[in-house]
């Protein structure tokens, strides 16, 4: 595991980043941030969060070995939290990227980041995935579908990779709640995947929104919920001028198909309604009170 872990680590990078910002007296000051970051690509290709590069007027890209590079933000998916960036340098060690969907409660990974770009490369903490599928309200706004992990994650490691034993990233840490004990998050894999599959090298990335926030029906939820189906997703709120509230959908609703496909969980929804685009209309089965009814929704650009 050792070996596996070190191999990982070199895929690890520190960001540092410059952002300009006004005062109160208008003048433009220099913020300084810090993050890690994941190579996703030999050719350059980094894989972080967006607040740790996404606004950033300027970025340096430390190396596991020490070396020094300029980088530059080529998209973004900020409902989500990811970046990407580029750095002109080839033969890298890219991180290999695992499947986030077979992530099971309690089986154990490793969070690694490189807040500070010290000698002796990266660091890792370990523990177990306590949570799959939360939804966290930041300061960033609603971040959905997250794994929650007992591994220590503090701010700069931020953008650094989740590793299951096998050393393969299953997700992405971020910082959200930076005075929690024993709590961190992570952006699931395969939301990445989605995220950097779309972004193009001169476009920042908008993705389309449905606008509720829901529960994974299974058999213990079905169960005590006293639910007709195992399988779906449990609306518990619906975003007030939402495409959701726009169209119908309401607390209570079990969204069961879209587009005549199944819906089995809340990543299940994200993930389809992400390989849509803004202004594209989806019909959304549920099921309410019982009864299955049909939902024609006009996805929008979220707020």
């Amino acid at each position: 595991m050792l070996d596996i872990l070190e191999k990982v680590s070199q895929s690890v990078v520190n960001i540092s980043t410059v952002k300009h910002v006004h005062n109160i007296f208008y003048q433009t000051v220099p913020v300084a941030g810090m993050g890690s970051g994941t190579i996703i690509d030999p050719q350059g290709f980094i894989l972080t969060n967006n607040h740790v590069a996404g606004e950033a007027d300027r970025i340096t890209v430390t190396l596991w070995n020490g070396e020094i590079a300029e980088g530059k933000t080529v998209g973004a998916c900020r409902t989500h939290d990811i970046a990407v960036i580029k750095i002109k340098k080839e033969g890298l060690h890219a991180a290999e990227l695992g499947d986030s969907d077979k992530l099971r409660v309690g089986q154990r990974v490793y969070a690694i980041g490189n807040p500070f770009g010290l000698a002796g490369g990266p660091t890792v903490t370990s523990g177990v995935i306590s949570a799959l599928n939360r939804n966290i309200e930041s300061q960033r706004g609603l971040l959905e579908n997250l794994v929650q992990t007992d591994a220590a994650i503090n701010p700069g490691n931020s953008g650094g990779p989740l590793v299951d034993l096998d050393g393969k990233v299953i997700a992405i840490n971020t910082a959200i709640i930076p005075f929690a004990q024993g709590i961190g998050f992570a952006i699931p894999i395969n939301v990445a995947k989605t995220c950097t599959g779309k972004i193009d090298t001169a476009n920042i990335q908008t993705k389309p929104w449905l606008g509720v926030i829901g529960l994974s029906v299974n058999k213990d939820v079905a169960r005590y919920y006293e639910l007709p189906t195992e399988q779906g997703v449990l609306v518990t709120r619906v975003i007030e001028e939402s495409p959701a509230q726009r169209s119908g959908i309401t607390v209570g609703d079990i969204i069961t198909r879209m587009n005549g496909a199944p819906i089995r969980h809340v990543e299940d929804l994200v993930r389809k309604i992400h390989l849509h685009n803004v202004g594209d209309k989806v019909e959304f089965t549920v099921i309410r009170r019982d009864r299955e009814q049909v939902f024609t929704v006009v996805l929008s650009k979220m707020p």
